[in-house]
């Protein structure tokens, strides 16, 4: 037996071949992103880029993957790669310890795929644009927090949306800027109120929630490597 024997009847030794060679960027290693490392390591893609900018704080304990008392206060990436080393030694790790945004000079073209699971729109609407503008096939996920229905999720072109405020305002954006067309994972569950940090409104947020979101994605992102 060895580490990827599981995944030989689905996929053959092609397929894993396919996905060693594969080389995916996630921009975005919390609640929902952390998830889709998590899932693409374990499914042997080859070579990952973490992008985020983040330090794990204790508010992440309740839903990121790699939130521990252990790792609070260190780089996101940095504990995200960790990870991703100790699941399979042989993976290589890109680490951009950054918040994406508009105009950053980054080498899309060096990836396969392109994993969006930010949560700042003037960040997530670049992000796609700069993807589509490379060449190279993204996925965005749209919003998870102030949700509870971790079955309302499903994949769809962003045309196709409705009920999820993020993808309204995607959607917008997105068509002003010439994007008509980008796969996403959203939910048409109506989100609850989020909770109230003085004047600013945070998305409260379920363990179960996002993690589904994330292994949407990573499912989806496999299956258009293996096509």
């Amino acid at each position: 037996m060895t580490q990827f024997s599981r995944m030989l009847p689905l996929v053959g030794e092609e397929g894993l071949q396919k996905l060693n060679s594969a080389k995916v960027a996630v921009f975005g290693v919390g609640g929902v992103g952390g998830y889709v490392v998590e899932a693409l390591v374990r499914a042997g893609v080859g070579r990952i880029g973490l992008v985020d900018g983040d330090r794990v704080s204790i508010s992440n304990l309740n839903r990121q993957i790699i939130a521990l008392h252990s790792t609070i206060g260190l780089l996101k990436t940095e504990v995200a790669k960790a990870r991703a080393k100790d699941i399979n030694p042989h993976i290589v790790v890109d680490v951009y310890p950054a918040f994406y945004k508009e105009g950053d000079d980054f080498d899309f073209a060096a990836y396969d795929y392109v994993v969006d699971a930010i949560d700042d729109v003037p960040a997530k609407v670049a992000l796609i644009v700069a993807a589509k503008g490379a060449g190279v096939p993204v996925i965005s996920c749209m919003g998870t927090g102030n949700k509870w229905d971790c079955t309302a999720f499903e994949v769809a072109d962003i045309k196709k949306t409705s009920v999820c405020p993020l993808a309204r305002v995607m959607r917008r954006k997105l068509k002003d800027k010439g994007v008509d067309e980008v796969k996403v994972v959203y939910s048409k569950e109506e989100p609850k109120k989020g909770l109230t940090d003085g004047e600013k409104v945070v998305p409260a947020s379920l363990p179960f929630v996002p993690p589904v979101a994330g292994l949407l994605l990573a499912s989806e992102v496999v299956k258009d490597l293996l096509k």
